[in-house]
């Protein structure tokens, strides 16, 4: 064999950080040794992998082909490592999840992975959609679990499993008392929203085709307990998911208000994956797990 994982590991610490420097630190190796494993891998095939703008170093066409195919062997690699160790073969897991699934679901499904008889570790991004789905086509999470839709190219995007927003109020506000909302009560009321880019501002705007540029939205907010405060003191109304608001309904701290039946708020949560990845038995286990929840 030709190459060694080192290499492989200064290759893709290298297409990472864009800088040497900074991917020797990160393999806690020297600088001038990171450099020579790299010019190594490339002088033994006679390739360039990628471009050199002074310190700088940008994955160049033939690097950006390869770098995929490079995770993936390392990532055997690692879980073969694993094996011949006796451990499971569920290993550590790099996870990102959009606000309301990091918050609501995924905590769930972490303690029953870290909970097998090798008590894996599990790391857990939350961010907006566009991020994790960044950081999934980097490789720099096993998976990600979103809210929003999208079609990346480099990503394969998995249904798991059916959700819904639901407009709420305090149970003090006008808008309690009614059994059902037509579009007048939505276009007069004043909003307390998630901000825009958001998975589930994307889905709220769709359910409101028509009504936007008529509503009266008092606040954005990024986070989905702020919200549920503010409507809570009566500042307006909110639309977050069902998953989110649960315990509120159980309490009855926030009151469930029935959209028109025109106006649909259904929505899906998704697995993403890179293409190119690696499938262990770790992301297989971790999918499942979602999967069962009910």
């Amino acid at each position: 064999m030709k190459y060694s994982f080192r290499q492989l590991e200064v290759f893709l610490a290298a297409a990472r950080f864009q800088n040497i420097t900074r991917a020797a630190e990160s393999l806690a190796m020297s600088q001038s040794a990171a450099s020579s494993a790299l010019k190594e891998l490339e002088n033994q095939f006679n390739i360039q992998l990628f471009d050199r703008v002074g310190k700088r170093l940008q994955l160049n066409e033939l690097g950006r082909l390869y770098r995929p195919k490079v995770e993936a062997v390392l990532a055997q690699a690692t879980e073969l490592e694993q094996a011949f160790s006796k451990h499971s073969e569920v290993g550590a897991l790099k996870v990102g999840a959009t606000l309301t699934i990091g918050n609501y679901l995924a905590v769930g499904v972490m303690a029953q992975y870290m909970n097998t008889p090798t008590k894996p570790r599990v790391s857990l991004e939350v961010a907006n959609t566009s991020t994790i789905a960044r950081r999934v086509k980097d490789f720099e999470l096993d998976i990600g679990l979103i809210e929003g839709e999208l079609q990346p190219s480099e990503l394969d995007v998995l249904p798991w499993r059916g959700d819904q927003l639901v407009i709420f109020c305090s149970p003090t506000h006008p808008l309690a008392a009614k059994k059902k909302l037509s579009d007048a009560d939505l276009r007069n009321a004043t909003w307390i929203m998630r901000e825009e880019g958001s998975g589930t501002r994307q889905s709220f705007d769709r359910g409101m085709q028509g009504l936007l540029p008529d509503l009266n939205v008092l606040l954005e907010l990024e986070h989905t307990e702020a919200i549920k405060r503010a409507v809570e003191t009566g500042l307006g109304i909110g639309c977050l998911s069902e998953v989110a608001l649960a315990d509120a309904f159980n309490r009855g701290s926030l009151i469930r208000l029935e959209p028109p039946e025109h106006r649909n708020f259904e929505r899906q949560f998704y697995f993403i994956l890179h293409k190119q990845k690696y499938r262990s038995a770790g992301i297989d286990t971790w999918i499942g797990l979602c999967r069962a929840l009910t």
